[in-house]
């Protein structure tokens, strides 16, 4: 038995990616603070801007999650979400980039209705 038990805590290959990254970038704007270097403050915003671009775009390719708990079987961080490509319900991310993730109704053809049937009603019927 794990130790997390049957709680998903959203470990994902996507959301690793851009927390190790942002941590990278905060690194950086740490060191462009104490040197006091403009240059080093600029890498170190762009490395952060780097880290949510490539969460969003590794969360579009299917290696994020959805909100809410997931499937046990989806849990591991290593496993790929399927429902990515539709997009996901209330994502902020999914809908940036043009995915609903609301299901499309189906559509039913009205029945056809026999050109007989739109005739006037013969005169015994319309009293």
């Amino acid at each position: 038995m794990s130790m997390h038990g049957d709680h998903d805590m959203g470990h994902t290959v996507a959301g690793w990616t851009g927390t190790c990254t942002a941590v990278l970038g905060s690194a950086v704007l740490g060191v462009g603070l104490a040197v006091d270097s403009a240059g080093v403050l600029v890498a170190g915003g762009a490395v952060v801007v780097l880290a949510a671009l490539a969460t969003w775009v590794l969360h579009l390719a299917g290696w994020g999650k959805p909100t809410g708990p997931r499937p046990v079987a989806q849990q591991p961080w290593r496993v790929r979400d399927t429902a990515a490509r539709r997009g996901h319900p209330h994502c902020l991310g999914c809908r940036l980039a043009g995915r609903s993730g609301a299901v499309a109704p189906v559509v039913v053809p009205a029945a056809v209705v026999p050109a007989a049937a739109t005739e006037r009603a013969p005169a015994a019927q319309r009293s």
